[in-house]
């Protein structure tokens, strides 16, 4: 077992624990509210390049940087409408539930040694709890919208998650048998000699699938695929609570890229001779990682319900527990 600290940077500055639990939330609250809203900007702008469509250039003068920022505005001043055949309460709650999942897994990614909000001796088995919460807040909204649209969507979110839920974890789980910890740190430290995307490139590609499946994103968006079921749990949303679900999309783009850059890309260790900070470097992880899905988006087509079941339960699961029994026999024999 790898020993890992559990005092980070926060506590080094306090010793109040109150004093230090609301630094704590206010950094990781600020870091959710700012870095995913990066990331949907390079979404708008990478998707007009790639697709040769500039799109809105006037906002802010400057190749249109404040076009995000005005659809936010946008959102904010629209009504928030409520059905009337809706169940009000679990209407309104659900975008806090697909929400907050993702506000708690940035709690324990460590951007380096010491800076990290919380060290958990279990922090894997953390994230991957958190990482299928989320889906609740989907169900939420589908069945308490009345509305037959919003609720197949709905189901199909529960399917695909229970369908890539399984090699998500999986993934994960061959990251720890060679680590020897479910520390977070742990298992940063444990890849000093070699990033576990060497040894486990196959099951670092299957992990980014099947966080793209939990995220909904093309090409696995069928939960949300506007051609056929409108806009799927979140059609009748207006408003602010919509916003947050576009917020829980992104903030989970950033949370599972962070998550993936931990497990498989050394997280905050930079390569050999390029001296960059720790959070640097963690932060250009990310990047590269969110730019990977948000490429997806403009590259692949939606695939059908089937197609995505079928790749699943037939492919991606076999070949994980193949993998896994691999990396069994050579973590005894090696």
């Amino acid at each position: 077992m790898i020993a890992t600290t559990g005092i980070s940077i926060f506590d080094d500055w306090t010793s109040n624990f109150w004093l230090a639990l609301i630094l704590k939330t206010a950094v990781v609250l600020v870091f959710f509210l700012v870095v995913p809203l990066v990331v949907g900007y390079i979404e708008h702008k990478v998707l007009a390049h790639m697709q040769s469509r500039v799109g809105p250039m006037e906002a802010g003068a400057f190749h249109g940087w404040a076009q995000l920022v005005a659809d936010g505005v946008k959102f904010i001043q629209k009504e928030d409408i409520v059905p009337e055949a809706a169940d009000g309460i679990v209407f309104s709650l659900a975008p806090a539930v697909a929400m907050i999942p993702y506000i708690a897994i940035l709690v324990v990614i460590p951007f380096s040694l010491t800076a990290f909000a919380v060290s958990l001796d279990v922090g894997i088995f953390f994230v991957m709890a958190m990482s299928s919460v989320s889906v609740i807040g989907v169900l939420m909204a589908g069945w308490s919208s009345a509305n037959k649209f919003s609720l197949i969507g709905a189901l199909r979110a529960a399917a695909q998650l229970i369908a890539y839920e399984l090699p998500l974890v999986l993934g994960a789980a061959s990251v720890v048998m060679l680590a020897g910890t479910t520390s977070m740190i742990g298992i940063v430290e444990a890849q000093r000699g070699l990033w576990n995307v060497i040894p486990l490139f196959p099951m670092f590609v299957i992990f980014m699938i099947a966080a793209l499946a939990e995220l909904t994103r093309p090409p696995f968006d069928m939960p949300i695929a506007d051609s056929e079921i409108i806009f799927g749990a979140y059609t009748e949303y207006t408003g602010l609570k919509f916003a947050f679900f576009l917020l829980a999309e992104y903030g989970g783009i950033v949370a599972l890229s962070g998550v993936a850059a931990v497990l498989f890309l050394g997280g905050y260790r930079g390569l050999p001779g390029i001296p960059l900070p720790d959070p640097v470097w963690m932060f250009a992880k990310i990047g590269v990682l969110s730019f990977v899905v948000i490429w997806f988006r403009a590259t692949y087509p939606r695939l059908r319900e089937d197609q995505l079941q079928r790749f699943a339960w037939l492919l991606l699961i076999p070949f994980s527990l193949l993998w896994i029994l691999g990396v069994a026999v050579a973590k005894v024999a090696f």
